[in-house]
């Protein structure tokens, strides 16, 4: 079996709710500024006990608990997706595997393609499969951002949040996952950063980010919609990363996807990079609505580098 499928899903969000009343005793903002500019009305922060590491480990201690016929011992491919670990060596899938012990000694790889290293991350575990190389993969977006975050920036701190979430993809005789379409733009790898001479502060250059995502996005959403031979009436679910709900909700529209419903997770829970993709999906699942079995749903993040992935999954 080379095909892949995806078989369950998993999330952790940090206990404490900031709500945008309390960013403006840090810096000079408002609420209104805020839900006007990014659509951002409250975000979750990490404690000190919260760690990449941690919130890593119970996002997919969830979706392992929601896969009904596959459990910690049967991974063998761990993939970690985050640019906020604090330490080189040993890298975040292999300390997730050990809290999760997996004895078994699976395969563990880091990616760090900031905000779109979700997507990054299923297409490599897809590919893993493919070749024959694993058969069940833990797939994990993990992000404490709050670590690298200027409070004394208002255009960066009032996005930046901390979370992760989870996918077990496991081999199948049916496709399940669709060809990644994936890129970079090199001219503006320097857009969205985090640099040590810096502080290891993440900054961006909002404008360039945002005049590329509305002239460019649609057309990379179209084309992983086309690669996974589908048309867009098609799609039942959109899931963008959490960015900037003035990018999602146009884009949306643009795709011409009229069945599909919208993720819009970054209202309450910001900006958790690489997390953000699997968290909003899992809470979508999770939720008193979750997305019926069979739906297609559109995966698409973009982010540092300046770099951008998506695909198509059918939900289990």
């Amino acid at each position: 079996m080379s095909a892949s499928k995806v078989v369950s899903f998993g999330h952790f969000q940090p206990e404490r709710i900031v709500p945008n009343s309390e960013l403006e005793k840090l810096v000079e903002t408002s609420d209104e500024w805020i839900t006007r500019r990014v659509g951002i009305e409250q975000r979750r922060w990490a404690s000190a006990e919260d760690s990449v590491q941690s919130m890593a480990t119970a996002a997919g201690t969830m979706a392992l608990d929601n896969a009904a016929e596959v459990d910690a011992s049967m991974i063998d491919l761990v993939i970690v997706a985050t640019c906020t670990a604090l330490d080189r060596s040993p890298n975040m899938a292999a300390r997730v595997a050990q809290a999760l012990n997996m004895d078994q000694g699976p395969a563990t790889i880091d990616v760090n393609t900031a905000c779109s290293g979700f997507a990054h991350a299923v297409a490599l575990a897809q590919h893993s499969i493919a070749a024959g190389s694993s058969t069940h993969a833990l797939v994990i977006g993990s992000e404490k951002l709050t670590d690298m975050t200027d409070f004394t920036d208002r255009t960066t701190c009032v996005l930046t949040a901390d979370g992760a979430g989870a996918m077990v993809i496991s081999a199948s005789e049916e496709s399940g996952i669709s060809p990644v379409v994936w890129g970079s733009v090199p001219s503006l790898s320097d857009a969205v950063r985090i640099e040590r001479e810096n502080d290891d502060k993440f900054a961006q250059n909002g404008q360039s980010v945002y005049r590329w995502t509305v002239t460019q996005l649609p057309k990379i959403a179209s084309k992983i919609i086309d690669r996974a031979g589908l048309d867009p009436e098609e799609i039942g679910a959109i899931v963008l990363h959490q960015a900037n709900l003035r990018i999602i909700e146009p884009l949306a529209k643009q795709v011409g996807a009229p069945n599909a419903r919208v993720a819009t997770d970054v209202v309450e829970s910001g900006n958790t990079s690489a997390a953000s993709v699997p968290l909003a999906l899992s809470k979508m699942m999770a939720s008193d609505e979750p997305l019926a079995s069979g739906t297609k749903a559109l995966l698409f993040a973009f982010g540092g580098g300046l770099s951008y992935a998506g695909q198509v999954i059918t939900i289990p």
